[in-house]
């Protein structure tokens, strides 16, 4: 028997292991260099990678210092979630009755799952993401709000 798509697109797309869950690849960074709004300090002007999610993975709960835009390439359609200000928001992408891309404004905490066996996506940042930017929810009562106030969405922290 063959392999199936996702497994295609993993050793295609020489994709690895993401710490959030899934499977990634960064396949642009900028030469250009920018000072970041948020701190100052140097970063590419913008890079993009490949993001693969199988069904049962989640993207958990994070966030980066810079404007996130995600397009939606193949497989079933993806939730995005984003919390802005103790504000849950749901976003589909994929398919023309979700679009194709949504943004994630800086510093804004995100998750995703797909909808369905898997969902292939890349995600453009700018200025260039670097892990020094990034970060999982350590804020004890935010983790505790979602617990209480979405106990479905405790899988993604």
């Amino acid at each position: 028997m063959g392999k199936t798509r996702h497994h295609e697109l993993i050793d295609q797309l020489q994709l690895e292991p993401h710490p959030e869950g899934g499977f990634y690849r960064q396949i642009f960074k900028s030469d250009k260099q920018v000072n970041s709004p948020a701190h100052g300090l140097g970063r590419p002007a913008m890079t993009h990678i490949y993001f693969l999610l199988l069904e049962g993975q989640v993207s958990r709960f994070h966030r980066v210092l810079h404007d996130e835009v995600w397009n939606h390439y193949e497989g079933a359609a993806l939730r995005l979630y984003h919390i802005h200000q103790q504000q849950l928001r749901e976003q589909r992408i994929g398919g023309r009755e979700h679009g194709y891309a949504a943004v994630i404004p800086a510093g804004n905490f995100q998750a995703a799952e797909t909808t369905g066996e898997y969902t292939l996506v890349g995600c453009s940042v700018a200025p260039g993401f670097d892990f020094a930017d990034f970060s999982f929810i350590e804020e004890p009562s935010l983790k505790q709000w979602i617990e209480i106030a979405h106990p479905d969405m405790s899988r993604f922290i």
